[in-house]
């Protein structure tokens, strides 16, 4: 376990309750990602899990995830059907994609769960507060990236991976997920930091060919915060970006150059439906 800097007690109730986990404590929050690579590291086996403090798994998760991990060789994560805790007929994630402009969306996101999420295939990325990845492909191309901090980490990874490419898997495993469990506690709040990352993420992979459609994306985003009365947040996490924008466009080059699989095909078109950040 490791645990970013809690307060809560955490460290004292695995000390005492769980003597035989083994534990990274952190005197500080260092972040999402950064303590995630401290985890990865930490271990030597195949395949790795995490999971978040927030998340609560079915019994046979791990088995299914595993299962469908060890089937596939060319994948290197596999995704999960997250659903909501409280009210497991209400999905959260069930795969990550990426757009053009900029957006990632979250599988069936705050919809009913119809059963359309129910048959296991590939994805774009998976989300981390819930999946099985492959160790050595994580480490072959770094990690986690630590300038993210949080939000975004898991599908700069995502995108990564597929650039060198390795394939991320769907298995309909349930993870239940009490969204916003430990978010709340974030300064800046999430809104901030997606804004940040976002254009990290766009500065750092994107071609200049999709410039319009980021362009167009982040003046709908900085509309609808502006009518519910957080443009200021969202702008300061814009301009939280320009300090580490500089970085990484220096990566830009080398990621092409390194790439397996071209951005045009590891991010194809799709339709661009306004969606809000989450």
């Amino acid at each position: 376990m490791v645990d970013n800097g809690s307060t809560d007690g955490s460290l004292e109730l695995v000390r005492s309750s769980y003597g035989h986990v083994a534990v990274l404590a952190l005197e500080r929050n260092v972040g999402f990602a950064a303590a995630a690579n401290l985890g990865i590291r930490a271990i030597g086996t195949d395949a790795v899990a995490l999971l978040n403090t927030d998340v609560e798994l079915d019994p046979d998760w791990v088995e299914r995830t595993a299962r469908a991990l060890g089937s596939h060789p060319g994948a290197a994560a596999v995704a999960c059907k997250m659903v909501d805790l409280e009210d497991p007929g209400w999905l959260y994630d069930t795969g990550d994609i990426l757009r053009r402009d900029g957006v990632c969306e979250q599988r069936g996101r705050f919809t009913r769960d119809d059963g359309r999420y129910d048959l296991s295939g590939g994805v774009f990325a998976a989300c981390a507060g819930a999946a099985l990845y492959r160790r050595n492909a994580v480490l072959a191309v770094g990690g986690f990236d630590e300038r993210f901090f949080a939000f975004l980490e898991d599908v700069d990874l995502g995108l990564r991976l597929q650039l060198a490419g390795w394939g991320c898997r769907y298995e309909p495993a349930v993870a239940r997920h009490a969204g916003g469990g430990s978010s709340w506690q974030l300064d800046p709040p999430v809104s901030w930091w997606v804004e940040r990352n976002t254009l990290l993420l766009v500065a750092k992979a994107f071609p200049l060919s999709w410039a319009p459609l980021v362009a167009y994306r982040q003046l709908g985003w900085a509309w609808h915060a502006f009518r519910e009365g957080r443009l200021r947040v969202h702008l300061a996490g814009a301009a939280a970006a320009v300090p580490v924008v500089a970085a990484m466009l220096r990566e830009r080059a080398r990621l092409r150059r390194e790439a397996v699989i071209p951005m045009s095909q590891t991010v194809p078109r799709r339709p661009i439906r306004g969606h809000r950040p989450e």
